[in-house]
């Protein structure tokens, strides 16, 4: 199973737009929409795809407790949290999940944030971290607009980053389950 992740577009439409066609020429099954801002992630709707989004910390709805914060989904057999942070954040809600708490339990494989703008592929004690990066047209933390394609294999994820101009990878990292 291939997903997409996409996280701090702020706004930029255009770049969205570009990075999920990018992402069903790859052949994602599902999109995810890692918050800054929660409601752009609806332009995805019109690519006929599964989205799932979580709201980045400062945005309205996240103090909206009918929508989660933070999700465990289940891609082939693997357990992947998604959030716009890694850690806990003073906007929490009391119900949210504490990624912490969550990755010390090994209660997940894989966590998919963003909020820094900058693209990581991390392993911490058979976790695979992964930020996408950002989709803005310009950062002033310098890094170019990207996304994340992760294969989710039996027994094997492997994580890419995608640089958005170029549509080329600059970064892989896989881990055996």
């Amino acid at each position: 199973m291939k997903i997409g992740v996409m996280s701090d577009t702020h706004g930029n439409i255009e770049f969205l737009r570009m990075a999920a066609e990018q992402l069903m020429e790859k052949r994602a099954e599902i999109i995810v929409h890692l918050g800054d801002d929660y409601d752009d992630a609806s332009t995805l709707t019109e690519f006929r795809i599964e989205v799932v989004k979580v709201p980045g910390v400062f945005g309205s709805s996240y103090q909206d407790p009918n929508i989660p914060n933070r999700v465990i989904r289940e891609f082939n057999g693997t357990k992947v949290l998604i959030t716009h942070t890694a850690e806990s954040h003073k906007n929490d809600l009391p119900s949210d999940l504490k990624p912490e708490e969550v990755t010390e339990k090994r209660a997940i494989n894989v966590l998919l944030f963003g909020h820094s703008h900058i693209p990581s592929l991390v392993e911490k004690e058979g976790i695979l971290f992964v930020n996408p990066g950002h989709l803005k047209a310009k950062d002033k933390k310098g890094h170019q607009p990207s996304y994340s394609v992760i294969d989710f294999e039996e027994g094997k994820v492997t994580a890419r980053i995608i640089d958005l101009l170029n549509n080329n990878e600059t970064d892989a990292l896989s881990i055996v389950l």
